[in-house]
């Protein structure tokens, strides 16, 4: 079985500005799920149905230390479009892009609640 990523959470303190920030930059959406203020991420669709993900309140998985953090690699069609968005959208480019050899470009940024995420843009020929 690959070791493809199959979940990821992201970590708020203020869940609608997360959620703001993933719906416009990405075009993620959300549903809610489980107990207050979880929501379901759905990455993809029917044909090409991505990662699942969810959306919850910050709190802390190790006692005294915030979780602040998931990293995770979004693939994107343009990374400069997608600096660009996450840029208007409230975040902050961390990592200016820069090349891979046969990965492809690649960003560090990080989104409104301080979380640090890649994007990148496939080499041609990969995914």
């Amino acid at each position: 079985m690959p070791s493809n990523l199959a979940f990821f959470a992201v970590h708020a303190d203020d869940l609608p500005r997360a959620r703001r920030f993933y719906e416009n930059v990405f075009g993620w959406r959300f549903e809610p799920w489980g107990p207050p203020g979880f929501f379901l991420i759905a990455t993809g669709d029917k044909q090409d149905p991505g990662v699942q993900g969810g959306l919850q309140k910050r709190h802390e998985v190790v006692p005294g230390q915030r979780m602040t953090s998931y990293e995770c690699t979004i693939s994107v069609a343009d990374i400069d479009a997608a600096a660009a968005a996450v840029a208007a959208n409230g975040g902050k480019i961390i990592m200016p892009k820069c090349e891979i050899p046969t990965v492809g470009w690649l960003i560090k940024f990080q989104d409104p609640e301080g979380n640090i995420v890649c994007a990148k843009q496939p080499a041609v020929g990969h995914a």
